[in-house]
């Protein structure tokens, strides 16, 4: 038991060193809005970026007019909203974590609303501190920067069960693009004698705390595909802001078989060994499907890096209803461990092998 201990916090040890080296020369960091712009915050930002290695960048502030908000404005920082537009804000920029520095007793209100807010759209919060009535978000105490927080949140944190999935990623994507490649230069050959137009196809989507990136695909439709949409829409077969029609008119003979065999999702590979997703995970979405989206709690589902393959994958695909969808993204964050990915990815060859739900 003493052995395993050891090894246990010399592990956790080395991880946040190696951790700590990259985010100090800027990467991997996570944007973080503040709460509050009396002393207490502007103080505890300060701390934040005076220490590059714990990986946070301070995108801006969020308070009401107040006595103190000339002071504020003085220092140079930045107020990126009111109370009453944070909803918006969050809606529609990067956010990874919203740490309420406010004083709770005057601003309970508001702080439970922020509290609920973060809890639907799956955002980590962190507060100085205070007790909210969450349904969905866990919580643990812990120490930033010397200051004790609270912190809530809804999908997995930072840790070595997160480290060893990016691994698998990196090692499984490498292993299969090298084990295809046949598969994927056949491809790239008749895709390009059945039809005009460039062999991938390359669509902005909503990943990871709604941070844009290039999905990759094998083109499946004509060179004209998106400009057709609009004429399209009034055949959408699908509930909820998610475009799909059966029968789409736009797709190739080739694209066709490799719609139903998965084939045109390979060249995502290259998207999970970039980072931008993971074998595992909620599929990413076109921006226009995000943005018909309805609800907050929809939002969560960014709470975690998209992937190639999910629950949805592994229960009928584009058969099931849109909420029904969103629920087995939820089921997923909130169950989610390394064995539920392994389960997920075991399910995946047979429900490709039998087409369930292709479109």
């Amino acid at each position: 038991w003493g052995a395993s201990s050891a090894i246990v916090i010399t592990s956790r040890l080395l991880l946040r060193y190696f951790l700590g080296i990259i985010r100090s020369r800027g990467r991997n960091a996570r944007q973080m809005l503040i709460v509050g712009t009396n002393p207490r915050a502007i103080e505890f930002a300060a701390k934040i970026e005076s220490r590059p290695e714990l990986g946070y960048r301070v995108i801006g502030f969020v308070d009401d007019d107040w006595e103190g908000l000339k002071t504020f404005r003085a220092s140079g920082r930045r107020l990126v909203c009111g109370l009453d537009g944070l909803a918006d804000f969050v809606r529609n920029n990067v956010v990874d974590e919203v740490a309420i520095a406010l004083p709770l007793r005057s601003f309970y209100a508001h702080a439970s609303q922020i509290a609920v807010l973060c809890e639907k759209q799956g955002i980590v919060m962190r507060f100085l501190p205070g007790i909210f009535n969450l349904r969905k978000a866990r919580s643990i105490a812990e120490e930033l920067a010397g200051d004790p927080l609270v912190t809530l949140y809804t999908g997995p944190l930072d840790g070595w069960p997160v480290f060893i999935k990016r691994a698998l990623d990196v090692v499984i994507s490498s292993l299969s693009l090298i084990l295809l490649s046949p598969v994927l230069l056949v491809t790239a050959v008749l895709i390009k004698l059945t039809s005009p137009g460039p062999v991938i196809f390359r669509q902005e989507r909503i990943g990871l705390n709604k941070r844009r990136f290039w999905m990759y695909k094998f083109r499946t439709m004509v060179p004209d595909a998106e400009k057709r949409m609009a004429e399209l829409e009034k055949l959408n077969e699908v509930s909820g802001p998610v475009f799909k029609i059966k029968n789409d008119p736009r797709i190739t003979p080739i694209g066709r078989f490799l719609r139903s065999t998965s084939i045109d999702e390979l060249p995502q590979l290259f998207n999970v060994l970039k980072g931008d997703m993971s074998l595992v995970g909620p599929r990413p979405l076109p921006l226009r499907d995000y943005r018909g989206f309805s609800e907050d709690w929809h939002r969560r589902r960014f709470s975690v890096r998209p992937g190639i393959t999910c629950l949805w994958q592994v229960n009928g695909r584009s058969s099931i209803p849109f909420e029904k969808w969103m629920e087995l993204d939820m089921q997923y964050i909130d169950e989610w461990s390394l064995w539920l990915d392994l389960k997920i990815l075991a399910g995946t060859i047979p429900a490709v092998l039998k087409g369930s739900g292709a479109a």
